[in-house]
């Protein structure tokens, strides 16, 4: 593990160009939502959210005119419903809105929605935020190129994402890595091919808070994967090491752990069954994916410099001249795949 990743400025916000509107509604992503990211910036006042320890979580609870929290409630559980069975309002007519808190930091400044089911005392989130165009072709290669659906929705400048749930990247080392019925291989495994797939998406900034661990029994062992939540930072930054999670000291339990367990041969070998694995998924998303990597290329999704200096990086990296022929992120994501399918065919 070499110098720490930083990241120096926070990445603009890309407007939603028509061409990918256009694209949204073809694949069943866009809708005409109740409620917009304004209607719920619509507040005076506001709280802040402390955890069950009493401790800052850095959200804050808004505080709505009385006359407005109706309007709003029914709203959100309407988008709720869009969200998740296609519009079919029986979902929810028994639950309703707990809780709804803003993020300060961060690119989108979320709102988190708590829904709760009156009936059982269930509860479910989902988020409200800023449209972003790299975050949503972010979205859109974790659905189609890593092994899980993705679930949101936009309109216009506002976008809705399901809750993705799981144990904070932060919080598995310290209470859960190193428990005796966890495989370490298995989890320094996963790790492996999480790096492997954001260098090949061009996902960035994956350090531990911005990744949860979803964890499944199976009849003799347990079985680990990472879920990244965060796609603020989708092919925008010139460092290649940004998006490779390695490099990032939040992550050194992860790197450490691997470097205890896994050899130079077990590594290559899970980096290899990652790329057989996107090349399945690059195979029966081919139409979807030509689709996406034109409308794209069509619009500006970092500067030229930032673009100069990784497919330098990459070029190096590789060792291949091909890298300094692309023109934009999207070609070098491009090249990265078309690598895949040569070196595992």
């Amino acid at each position: 593990m070499k110098e720490d990743v930083v990241i120096h400025k926070k990445k603009p916000l890309f407007p939603i160009s028509q061409e990918l509107h256009k694209y949204l509604h073809t694949y069943q992503r866009e809708a005409k939502l109740p409620l917009g990211y304004a209607d719920l910036m619509n507040f005076q006042e506001s709280i802040p959210l402390v955890d069950k320890h009493g401790k800052d979580t850095l959200w804050e609870t808004p505080i709505y005119p009385s006359y407005d929290i109706d309007r709003i409630h029914k709203g959100l559980k309407k988008i709720y419903a869009m969200l998740n069975t296609s519009g079919n309002l029986h979902i929810v007519e028994h639950k309703y809105i707990d809780r709804i808190d803003y993020c300060t930091f961060g690119n989108t400044h979320p709102f988190r929605v708590r829904i709760v089911n009156r009936l059982n005392d269930v509860y479910d989130y989902f988020y409200v935020k800023k449209a972003d165009a790299s975050r949503i072709y972010g979205l859109e290669l974790e659905h189609t190129l890593s092994p899980n659906d993705v679930n949101y929705l936009v309109d216009h400048t506002t976008l809705v994402e399901e809750h993705i749930a799981g144990i904070p990247g932060d919080v598995f080392p310290q209470k859960y890595m190193l428990k005796i019925e966890y495989n370490p291989i298995r989890i320094a495994k996963e790790f492996v091919k999480f790096n492997e797939r954001c260098l090949i998406m061009l996902l960035g900034d994956m350090r531990s808070y911005n990744f949860v661990w979803q964890i499944t029994p199976d009849f003799d062992d347990f079985q680990f994967r990472i879920r990244c939540i965060d796609f603020d930072q989708q092919f925008y930054e010139g460092n290649r090491r940004v998006y490779m999670p390695q490099f990032f000291k939040e992550n050194y339990p992860y790197v450490k752990l691997a470097m205890e367990h896994l050899t130079d041969k077990t590594v290559w070998q899970y980096q290899q069954e990652e790329r057989s694995m996107l090349i399945h998924r690059i195979r029966s998303e081919r139409h979807r994916l030509a689709h996406l990597r034109d409308v794209a290329n069509r619009h500006p999704l970092s500067t030229e410099a930032n673009i100069m200096e990784l497919k330098k990086g990459l070029a190096d990296h590789y060792k291949n001249k091909l890298y300094l022929k692309c023109n934009s992120m999207v070609d070098i994501v491009e090249l990265n795949i078309k690598n895949v399918i040569r070196q595992v065919l």
